[in-house]
């Protein structure tokens, strides 16, 4: 049985560790950030670090006081190392932004109550973005999509790692059903056919992304 506290990963000391409130699409309220900063300041927490995947990883944390810093944040786990999907990201959209071509929030939304720590080979990210300018990052993602006056165009296969890749085009065009039908084809056929830890950018890699195509697309 692991002596990890639930919820929590180790830090480079070995002594540590951190754990990442789930924070959909990075959006927060004045509550939410008040009770981070009354949460790490009851318990010392030395370190909170906004992440890339817009969240707050709260870091340096003795494994005793875990399960009552969860209790008291009162927040969901946002997984960080676990093979699944970790977050899906988005930028404001046309929510309120004066470039914002397509709702980016609410395609996100649903595609992160739907996906969000659902088990894969390894670990899986998205990132939307209401236009073309992608300041979600979905094309280094392992599945993005960006609006265009047309409707969504979607991308596979990115990755912003140490070997980057940017995400294939699949398809563009769609509206929002299309886009959750497209992604639910995607991560069906790499959960079954991807190997343990192989990320959707080495996936694409090994199997050739017309073999991909043909299997999601048809």
């Amino acid at each position: 049985m692991s002596d990890t506290p639930k919820g929590a990963f180790i830090q480079r000391d070995k002594l540590t560790y951190a754990v990442v409130p789930r924070t959909p699409m990075g959006m927060v309220t004045p509550e939410i950030l008040e009770n981070i900063a009354r949460v790490t300041k009851k318990y010392g927490i030395p370190i909170i670090k906004i992440t890339s995947g817009q969240r707050f990883a709260l870091v340096g944390m003795n494994p005793e006081i875990v399960d009552s810093v969860w209790n008291d944040l009162g927040l969901e786990v946002g997984p960080a190392v676990e093979l699944c999907v970790h977050y899906v990201q988005a930028c404001p959209g046309t929510a309120v932004c004066k470039f914002g071509i397509q709702d980016s929030l609410g395609l996100a939304d649903k595609i992160e109550k739907m996906f969000v720590g659902k088990d894969m080979p390894a670990k899986v990210k998205f990132g939307f973005s209401g236009c073309p300018n992608n300041c979600g990052e979905g094309y280094v993602r392992d599945f993005g999509a960006f609006g265009k006056k047309a409707g969504w165009t979607v991308t596979f296969g990115g990755n912003s790692g140490s070997r980057p890749r940017i995400g294939t085009v699949l398809a563009e065009g769609l509206n929002e059903d299309q886009v959750i039908e497209l992604a639910q084809k995607c991560f069906d056929f790499y959960a079954a056919n991807g190997k343990p830890k192989e990320r959707t950018a080495r996936f694409i890699d090994r199997i050739g992304i017309e073999e991909f195509k043909k299997a999601v697309l048809g």
